[in-house]
């Protein structure tokens, strides 16, 4: 049996290790796929070390584990059972699986299944280990196994690195999907200039949206966000006046359609309350950050607006490959990300050293375990 390299975590707290495992082969209807590019997601280091304890409703699989969210490679090898997908195929993995036989999985809604678990993760349920038992590899390693309705084809002109932050991005698509955010429709990103908040604007500006507004606490990360658009984005510094009247000012005297929240677990709730304040009557607020404090909602207001609020936590197969569509179409601009590749080896380097030195949502920080850097 061949092996190949991984990084697995033994210990909450400590340093990955470098390990030879042996290498994955599929079983009739998975495909294993060399590891091109792994996303080291800005919640990872997050996870790694507080998830056990304040979110134990969210378990981490046993360890030693091999972690990695979003992933992108080229298809190794295939099951004998696997239709529609060959070697040789440029895909990213869409790290959520399902039992696949739930009245969920049945009517497409993966992410309601009650075991829904993330490849190299968490999973979103007590029993999410059978999961973990199944597909055990994450992204942190040189190939992984994914059942094959789990692969979104990429476009030619979507590059690894860029595949490798579907995650994020499919997230947002997925959130703007539910406000029924398009053409003719005005939306507030709430943290635009973050990873989570720049997805959501490049999407709502590929999803036909006539403006977007963004908030976020950096003035200048924000004056960039605009560039990407001058004409249909409208920026907002949080503490500089009231998010509503800025709102009203830029549209007309009318409120957002929709608001998507990408507020992480350690922002206030005030904030979220005034993002919701900016909604026109009819309008929903999608989150999709996590916020940990507990918000008090005016629910009689709610009902007079008819407003609402939607939890969304990722996105389906079909969504995801949707989104890849628009990215190879180039209405989904992809070419704002800045890439920043490490080699394998150095994972714990770049969970410690990288993630703090970001241009906002613009950076985008790669595990390779080959990877081509610059000379």
């Amino acid at each position: 049996m061949q092996d190949m390299l991984a990084a697995r975590l033994h210990t909450i707290g400590e340093p990955m290790q470098l390990e030879r495992v042996p290498r994955p082969a599929p079983r009739s209807t998975d495909v294993v796929v060399k590891v091109m590019a792994c996303n080291i997601v800005p919640n990872l280091k997050n996870v790694l070390a507080t998830y056990a304890e304040w979110f134990p409703y969210l378990p981490l699989p046993k360890l030693p584990a091999i972690f990695g969210l979003d992933t992108a490679g080229v298809v190794s090898e295939v099951g004998d059972q696997v239709t529609n997908v060959a070697v040789g195929d440029r895909v990213y993995i869409n790290p959520g699986i399902s039992c696949g036989g739930c009245r969920a999985c049945k009517r497409g809604e993966a992410p309601n299944c009650e075991l829904y678990t993330f490849m190299g993760y968490f999973s979103f349920g007590k029993d999410g280990q059978r999961l973990f038992d199944a597909y055990p590899y994450g992204g942190l390693a040189e190939y992984m196994t994914a059942p094959q309705e789990n692969l979104i084809k990429l476009p030619d002109t979507v590059t690894f690195e860029q595949g490798a932050r579907f995650g994020y991005l499919g997230t947002s698509y997925s959130a703007l999907k539910k406000a029924q955010v398009g053409p003719g429709k005005t939306v507030l990103i709430d943290g635009a200039s973050g990873t989570l908040g720049l997805g959501g604007v490049l999407n709502a500006l590929a999803m036909g949206a006539t403006k977007v507004f963004g908030t976020g606490r950096n003035a200048d990360l924000l004056q960039d966000v605009k560039a990407l658009s001058p004409d249909r984005i409208e920026v907002h510094a949080v503490g500089n006046g009231s998010l509503r009247d800025f709102v009203l000012e830029n549209n007309d005297g009318h409120g957002v359609d929709a608001v998507i929240s990408t507020l992480g677990p350690g922002a206030p709730k005030e904030t979220l309350l005034e993002a919701l304040a900016s909604l026109a009557r009819g309008g929903s607020l999608v989150d999709i950050g996590g916020m940990m404090e507990h918000p008090e909602l005016d629910l009689f207001h709610m009902m007079c607006s008819q407003n609402s609020v939607i939890g969304s936590l990722w996105f389906t197969n079909g969504e995801a490959q949707e989104m890849s569509d628009l990215a190879g179409s180039g209405a989904l601009d992809l070419s704002v990300l800045e890439n920043h590749v490490f080699p394998l080896e150095k994972v714990n380097q770049a969970l410690d050293e990288g993630i703090p030195n970001r241009h906002g949502g613009f950076t985008n920080f790669i595990i390779a375990p080959d990877p081509v850097l610059p000379a």
